[in-house]
């Protein structure tokens, strides 16, 4: 924790947090952030180039601030995916899907906020940085959610939003459709349906419900499956009301015009970035198998990664001893677990290869 000098007026409630972020150090196999490994192709990179260049000719005006090409290309996207009639009225796009929770927050936060954890760690962070009060709901002892408990906590959270992760993030979980549906009949604020990794699951998007429960609102991402991670680009899927609203809170021409022209230019480039999807899957599934062999107990998992525990060392330990010989994957902070990202052929060789070896000094 950083002993902060006297003199600095921070506030007091940011005092002692961390800032957020998984560990950046050299290492042969880097599974520890749940990117797609495998990088855009040299076509799709001079195609990005030849746009970028293009919209370089104008950088001394400002960007669209509406992003009405993107977001019209990501309501068609959407449309193609799940079968809906979105258009670019339904969706607002920002630096990552981080931007668009802070958003939320921003706008929307002016009573308590819920979500069940373990889950992605920045919802109750950014409720703190936004001053927003998190309520920390709970979870079955095997990290699944009870649909009743959850309608439960909420009713008596009486809080105006409500996060759910699926698929979960670190378990990995999803969340069927028809629960999600039945939570939303009792939630009396916004729903946050957060579905970074929805494009690795076999469950049907939540943004096919926004029609008929409005109050339903979709973060999702281009980081995970489109393998656009550097680009920084998240959007959300919402009744245009929720989207009119986050015109309230942004920041004047927020979204660059490079990031804008990137985006579209991978989203024209889909087929190609989506068609790694199968193959992770294909290989979750893999080194699920290879893991249990190990004697490891993996829990389920819809996304790109594969939450594992049954080892005798420490978490931490056994995490140290896998960067000691060039494999960084996470500590998510629940005692006894650790996280693995599926990565390309010969990562995921090493990683099975270098477990092994340490389970074996156990």
């Amino acid at each position: 924790m950083t002993s902060w000098p006297s003199w600095l007026p921070l506030r007091a409630n940011l005092r002692e947090l961390s800032p957020y972020g998984a560990p950046q150090v050299p290492a042969s196999a880097v599974m520890n952030t749940n990117e797609n490994p495998y990088p855009p192709s040299a076509q799709l990179a001079d195609a990005i180039s030849e746009r970028i260049k293009e919209a370089s000719l104008t950088l001394n005006r400002y960007p669209d601030r509406d992003a009405f090409m993107l977001r019209t290309k990501l309501s068609d996207f959407i449309n193609d995916l799940s079968g809906t009639n979105l258009t670019r009225e339904n969706i607002w796009a920002a630096n990552g899907s981080n931007e668009i929770i802070q958003s939320l927050f921003l706008a929307f936060g002016s009573g308590k906020a819920i979500g069940f954890i373990p889950s992605y760690s920045m919802h109750p962070l950014i409720a703190k940085v936004t001053q927003v009060q998190w309520i920390a709901g709970t979870r079955e002892s095997d990290f699944s959610l009870d649909t009743e408990s959850a309608i439960a906590q909420i009713k008596q959270s009486q809080a105006v939003l409500v996060f759910l992760t699926t698929p979960n993030n670190p378990t990995g979980a999803s969340i069927a459709l028809a629960e999600i549906e039945k939570i939303a009949q009792h939630c009396t604020g916004l729903l946050v349906i957060d579905e970074a990794y929805a494009e690795f699951s076999d469950e049907k998007s939540a943004v096919t419900l926004i029609e008929k429960y409005p109050h339903i609102v979709v973060i999702r991402t281009m980081s995970k499956a489109f393998a656009f991670a550097g680009a920084r680009l998240g959007y959300l899927v919402a009744h245009p009301s929720v989207i009119e609203s986050m015109f309230l809170v942004r920041l004047p021409y927020h979204l660059s015009a490079l990031t804008q022209v990137a985006a579209e230019v991978a989203l024209d480039f889909r087929d190609e970035l989506l068609g790694t999807v199968a193959q992770l899957r294909k290989d979750r599934e893999s080194m699920r198998v290879d893991l249990e062999r190990l004697g490891l107990i993996v829990l389920p998992s819809s996304s790109n990664f594969l939450l594992f525990t049954g080892f005798k060392q420490p978490s931490a330990q056994l995490w140290q001893q896998m960067l000691d010989r060039g494999v960084l994957i996470r500590d998510v902070g629940l005692l006894g677990y650790l996280r693995v990202t599926i990565g390309n052929e010969a990562e995921n060789r090493k990683f099975i290869e270098t477990l092994s070896a340490c389970l074996g000094e156990e």
